[in-house]
């Protein structure tokens, strides 16, 4: 038996297998748009998340949003093991252990918005209540607990304002030549 085929026609069936899930899984997502890419094994609250066109979203991703949302815009690229969290505990009551609460407040539970053109690195966290401006760049590793700058670059555990891509003339020109305007 030739072992090098069958390995072959192992890992074949394994990335079609895979590709058929994700077709299946895209549907259950609350909306999703053209292209959307992403590991059917990964942790999604698939209908509190709406996906624009031309997402990838890297392998190990745990997106999560029991009781808000989570709004990613178009042509948004996530690394790898990124985390989105729109959820938190109550932890406000006085004589209550933590876990035996039940009762949340409005502000436990607030929307993630990712808009377009968004770069998010491998490895980010990002927490309840955050708007990605169109633009931003998130450094693998970061800690988003604040809404960002359109066209910023962001790093850092809280995540902190790195640079800006774009400013003045070449932020005018950059969205010159996207709209076409």
């Amino acid at each position: 038996m030739n072992f090098k085929l069958l390995a072959k026609a192992s890992l074949l069936f394994y990335k079609i297998n895979r590709r058929i899930k994700m077709y299946i899984y895209k549907h259950a997502f609350k909306n999703a748009g053209k292209k959307v890419v992403f590991d059917p094994y990964d942790s999604f609250s698939y209908s509190t998340i709406s996906i624009g066109c031309d997402v990838f979203i890297g392998p190990g991703a745990k997106f999560s949003a029991s009781e808000s949302s989570i709004k990613i815009g178009d042509k948004v690229m996530f690394g790898p093991n990124v985390t989105m969290m729109g959820g938190d505990h109550n932890t406000s009551e006085i004589g209550s252990y933590m876990y035996d609460i039940t009762k949340k407040l409005p502000e436990n539970d607030s929307p993630i918005i990712i808009e377009n053109d968004c770069w998010i690195g491998a490895g980010a966290i990002i927490l309840k209540g955050v708007t990605l401006s169109t633009g931003t760049i998130v450094a693998a590793g970061a800690v988003i607990t604040q809404s960002t700058l359109p066209y910023s670059i962001v790093g850092g555990c809280p995540a902190k304002l790195i640079k800006m891509r774009f400013e003045g003339e070449e932020l005018e020109r950059h969205i010159k030549i996207l709209t076409g305007n």
